[in-house]
């Protein structure tokens, strides 16, 4: 039985700094032997991609958005998470991976 490829969104305002994340974030999870497809998006994107997600993870800077951005991923049946500043802002890839594990 082959194990199912969990799909993680990562968003932020452009996409340009939760890029940086999820190269991190693919990183260790090769290194983890984890099957895990990671995509960085803009924070606008996520009504075309929420279809296709297991995990939602947000960058802290839109925090602030944090009440939308749940009710779009409960919709879904999607688990959603703010990733800690302590997090993102080192680009800890590993670290964030465990953040999503722990959703």
């Amino acid at each position: 039985m082959t194990e199912k490829e969990l799909n993680v969104l990562l968003v932020c305002g452009t996409g340009a700094s939760s890029g940086f994340m999820a190269a991190n974030m693919r990183k260790a999870a090769k290194k983890a032997g984890l099957t895990i497809k990671i995509q960085a998006r803009s924070e606008s994107q996520l009504e075309d991609m929420i279809d296709d997600v297991d995990y939602l993870l947000v960058g802290p800077h839109l925090s602030y958005k944090e009440a939308e951005l749940r009710a779009t991923a409960d919709a879904h049946q999607v688990k959603m998470g703010i990733i800690p500043q302590t997090i993102y802002g080192t680009l800890n890839g590993k670290a964030a991976l465990e953040f999503m594990q722990a959703l």
